[in-house]
């Protein structure tokens, strides 16, 4: 059950920027991935990174120690969509995104991902600023099992994002959760914690 939300909570707005990682720059190459640095909301950029065909996303001017460490994605292979939603508190300073993610489980009958074995999962994560340079994943939303899934995301980005400590606390899920919904990942360097 979720607690009582006070108006604080509510005070927070949505704005939309899109991700095209084709216009975004190229920090570094593997062969297995790649990173990518792409335009966000206003001073705020976008830090992309695949490796393996999964992906991993943060957000706002990142601690250079961690820009290359932190990984956070799913262990099937999976991909971003292409709209961000930043949550702006009072100020209009990004405090957290909502971005859907693609979980590409393999369906057992084709032997391969489908559409149909296709989980969609909300990622909702903090956003870093320029005092603490800490950005990371804070919560999940089965978009596929929760018919008000993009509410319930808000709520966790508005409810949770404010105190949760990258590095230390760990992310959870919110609402019902599917089983295509997927299993997290998380890489974080032991020396930012």
């Amino acid at each position: 059950m979720w607690p009582v939300i006070t108006h604080a909570a509510w005070a927070n707005d949505s704005t939309y920027t899109d991700l095209d990682l084709n216009k975004c720059r190229t920090v570094a190459e593997e062969e297995m991935g790649v990173s990518l640095l792409c335009r966000g909301f206003g001073e705020y950029d976008v830090h992309f990174a695949e490796s393996d065909l999964r992906q991993s996303i943060l957000y706002g001017p990142l601690d250079k120690a961690l820009e290359n460490e932190v990984f956070e994605s799913f262990e099937a292979f999976n991909h971003v969509g292409s709209k961000i939603e930043w949550r702006l508190d009072t100020s209009r300073k990004p405090v957290a995104t909502i971005l859907r993610w693609f979980i590409e489980n393999v369906d057992d009958k084709a032997g391969m991902p489908t559409k149909e074995s296709t989980g969609q999962v909300l990622v909702i994560s903090r956003v870093a600023q320029p005092e603490d340079g800490r950005g990371c994943v804070v919560g999940y939303v089965d978009a596929l099992s929760n018919p008000e899934a993009n509410e319930l995301a808000r709520r966790v980005a508005d409810e949770q994002v404010p105190g949760f400590a990258c590095g230390r606390d760990r992310s959870a899920w919110f609402g019902q959760r599917g089983e295509k919904s997927g299993e997290p990942t998380h890489v974080w360097p032991e020396t930012a914690r």
